[in-house]
């Protein structure tokens, strides 16, 4: 009798202990009655044209260590996805955490009453002043990036450089004698391929970080109608800059592509290309083997202490203000911007620039050029693109820079004809001033 005491006594510790062990890897029965406990939720809204598989790593994590499900849906991108935006806002139908533009469209969706206010957030204490600069209206944070950044600058081929002797130019002048160097060696010093006609606005979108240095208030005066590109020598330089390196292109620049311009750069026909860097990713998907020869400066000013970055930061994560899930959207932003949450981001997705984020360490394995780029963030030599500041673009300025490289314009007239194609998209948008 003892012997069988003894028996069931032993059984029913191993009982025990395995219950245990069960609950630990994962049951979710309750206490009571077997059923199993439900995970909190979250919505998140996204549009169709976003990359989402670093997303998705991203909301797989959250679930595995904080217990958090996300429901995802889908929207229409465009015009049509805009307006979807603000129909679900004025009608309170807003998911939880959405992805949208920083920049001058955050301002259609009306914050300060539909946006929950993350200015006082500690996740929100790292991100850069440029992205705070993208994601704020009225000094007041509403965003954190939802990828990273992506410099509008010079990209070069930095095997040339080294065989010519050439270093990175910190102004505009030697940057301009680099360019008859390379020459003198019979390559292209400056790639263009404009037969796809957006990519001859670089040099003057890529020169922000220095008319801002000169002009802090160029945006705002701007929109307001107070500055124009042909009265600001700031911003006029743009133009003058197409100018002065018509005579370094290749002589094909209006039949180029960007594939012909992105293939002269990898094989170093062509040296410098101002570009986006989302080419990077490009030509590591088309090139790999030559991912390591490129690198990207900053299109340089006349201040050689004062050389920096225009950056196009990503759209932003937002958490709908009237959601009864504040407090679960919260600890989602938060995980989304962490070491650990940036780090299983770009396990999938490579950065094409840094991340607005302080102190967040880039993958090993990111691309070289975005390493080179990275000690300018860190020391803030870094401010957005015009298009974050201001709504104000006309739609006829890529077709202004081609004629100011055909030598067809001066970079004077160029500038006026500007400001007469900006005034007419300024009255469109009933902007005051205008």
């Amino acid at each position: 009798m003892e012997r069988i005491q003894k028996v069931a006594v032993s059984l029913l510790l191993v009982g025990m202990l395995c219950l245990i062990a069960c609950k630990g890897k994962g049951d979710t029965s309750s206490a009571s009655g077997g059923k199993p406990v439900e995970m909190p939720v979250v919505t998140f809204l996204i549009d169709k044209d976003t990359s989402f598989a670093g997303v998705q790593k991203v909301i797989d994590a959250i679930e595995a260590k904080l217990g958090i499900k996300t429901e995802v849906e889908i929207r229409a991108g465009g015009v049509e996805g805009d307006n979807i935006m603000k129909t679900r806002l004025a009608t309170g139908d807003m998911a939880d955490i959405f992805w949208y533009n920083t920049g001058s469209k955050l301002g259609d969706l009306n914050p300060e009453r539909n946006i929950y206010d993350i200015t006082d957030e500690p996740f929100a204490a790292n991100l850069s002043d440029a992205f705070k600069t993208a994601a704020s209206v009225n000094g007041r944070l509403y965003a954190i990036p939802g990828a990273s950044t992506q410099v509008g600058g010079i990209i070069y081929n930095k095997k040339v450089y080294q065989e010519l002797g050439l270093s990175v130019p910190h102004t505009w002048k030697d940057f301009l004698a680099n360019c008859d160097k390379i020459q003198v060696a019979g390559k292209t010093a400056l790639i263009a391929g404009f037969k796809d006609t957006w990519t001859s606005q670089l040099l003057i979108l890529g020169d922000e970080y220095n008319v801002k240095t000169l002009m802090p208030n160029f945006p705002a005066e701007y929109t307001a109608n107070r500055a124009k590109y042909a009265n600001t020598s700031a911003a006029r330089r743009g133009f003058e800059k197409i100018a002065e390196t018509r005579r370094y292109m290749n002589k094909d620049y209006l039949a180029a592509t960007y594939d012909v311009a992105l293939g002269m750069l990898v094989t170093g026909d062509g040296v410098h290309w101002p570009m986006l860097t989302q080419a990077l990713s490009n030509i590591y998907t088309l090139y790999p083997d030559k991912i390591d020869d490129i690198g990207v400066f900053g299109i340089p000013g006349d201040d050689p202490n004062n050389h920096g970055l225009t950056a196009w930061v990503s759209d932003g994560l937002y958490i709908y203000k009237n959601t009864p899930h504040q407090d679960l959207a919260k600890k989602w932003i938060e995980f989304y911007v962490s070491q650990e949450g940036i780090s299983i981001y770009g396990s999938e997705v490579k950065p094409n620039g840094p991340y607005a984020i302080k102190g967040i360490d880039l993958p090993e394995d990111s691309y070289a050029a975005v390493k080179e780029m990275q000690p300018y963030f860190d020391t803030e030599k870094v401010d957005v693109a015009l298009e974050f500041e201001s709504p104000v673009k006309g739609p006829n300025l890529e077709q202004i820079c081609i004629e100011v490289a055909s030598g067809n314009t001066s970079a004077a007239v160029a500038a006026t004809a500007y400001d007469a194609d900006v005034q007419k998209q300024a009255i469109q948008l009933n902007l005051p001033g205008w």
